[in-house]
């Protein structure tokens, strides 16, 4: 019941989107915002433009959201489905770059040289580990729509934990760019509230439970560009921020998106090479991320990832303090062929033959993309 009514309402904000227009493309979005419902905040005020740790119990948890839908994990059987999902997954988009202007630009930049198919290697989401707002309030969208959950990663020192998953095997037909290209891997991480101090916990927790249900509508806050509990006060902010930014980071944005990545090897041109697109994006004027250095390198060597430092919004917090919060950036990723395909023809290396998953060094270091360290550096 839980999953049809969030997938119900879910479906009627986006119909409402995209009733007047066919969809944009990932380089032009208007965003055409709906009447939010009444226990959600919108953010209309802000302008703006391997370490694999298993985890039986958890896994077994999260399947059960999704057991009323027998194909859950099985490639998407209706093309009702996939539509559905990608119109979601459009206006998750469509908020993310409406407030992120450095990732419109970027993805603009590389357009203008490789005028072909850009994808997304993942989409990333943060949550709070705590009343039902963690890893699962976000993936039960995900696997009733043919996701497949794969390996658990830990942070101990940032106090997270995360999960990733894999897409619906029939997407990989797609030959649009973003969103309308091959479906994404999904990574979702949560903030293990518990290990928190006891003021942190309470700030949490205070947000988390008067929202009520608000963990029911997790993809829809996202869609909406909306959070499910209350704008909190300045000094909340800065007491979370001062234990973990992620947590500050969290309280602000909610479920919107952290973060696109762009699939740097199936680009066409010489920006296919991570190392020749960062160079690309920093000689064009933009900061990168140069936690651990701007490159990080996972120890197999197979997969490189780098990332922009967040842009900076404005937030009007609910004692009237208006002040910058972190936002959202853009990632590239390089995954390279695996070493028993490395004979494969290049025109025959196909998406499966490269690395797959994700690696704790490398992400432990492209969460600092929102740290005050990394923003301070940018201005």
């Amino acid at each position: 019941m839980r999953v049809r009514l969030s997938t119900k309402m879910l479906s009627s904000a986006i119909a409402k989107t995209t009733a007047t227009a066919s969809p944009p493309s990932i380089h032009t979005l208007p965003l055409q915002r709906p009447q939010l419902l009444r226990n959600f905040v919108s953010f209309s005020h802000l302008s703006v433009p391997g370490n694999s740790i298993s985890s039986s119990s958890r896994n077994q948890r999260i399947c059960t959201v999704s057991a009323s839908k027998s194909d859950a994990r099985s490639p998407l059987s209706h093309q009702g489905d996939e539509s559905f999902l990608r119109d979601a997954l459009k206006s998750m988009e469509t908020v993310y770059l409406n407030r992120n202007p450095t990732a419109k630009a970027i993805l603009d930049l590389v357009h203008s040289i490789d005028d072909e198919q850009i994808c997304y290697d993942h989409l990333a989401f943060r949550t709070f580990g705590v009343n039902g707002y963690g890893i699962d309030s976000m993936a039960s969208f995900f696997l009733d729509h043919g996701y497949t959950q794969q390996e658990e990663l830990r942070f101990p020192a940032k106090k997270l934990k995360a999960l990733w998953f894999s897409p619906p095997s029939s997407s990989s037909q797609y030959g649009g760019s973003g969103v309308h290209g091959p479906l994404p891997r999904v990574f979702i991480s949560e903030l293990l509230v518990d290990q928190m101090s006891p003021k942190a916990q309470e700030i949490i927790r205070k947000y988390t439970e008067k929202a009520g249900n608000g963990n029911k509508y997790a993809a829809l806050a996202s869609a909406l560009g909306s959070l499910t509990w209350g704008k909190p006060m300045y000094s909340e902010f800065q007491q979370l921020a001062g234990e973990s930014e992620y947590a500050a980071w969290t309280l602000v944005n909610g479920y919107a998106l952290n973060h696109v990545t762009i699939s740097t090897h199936r680009l066409k041109s010489n920006l296919r090479s991570i190392k020749s697109l960062n160079e690309f994006i920093e000689k064009n004027g933009f900061k990168l991320n140069s936690e651990g250095g701007v490159l990080k390198v996972s120890p197999d060597g197979l997969l490189l990832q780098s990332s922009t430092v967040a842009d900076s919004i404005p937030f009007c917090f609910s004692d009237g303090v208006n002040e910058s919060v972190p936002c959202s950036y853009i990632e590239f990723a390089e995954r390279l062929v695996l070493p028993q395909y490395k004979d494969l023809p290049e025109s025959e290396v196909k998406e499966f033959h490269r690395r797959d998953g994700f690696e704790v060094g490398n992400a432990d270091k492209i969460f600092e993309s929102t740290s005050k360290e990394q923003l301070t550096r940018r201005a």
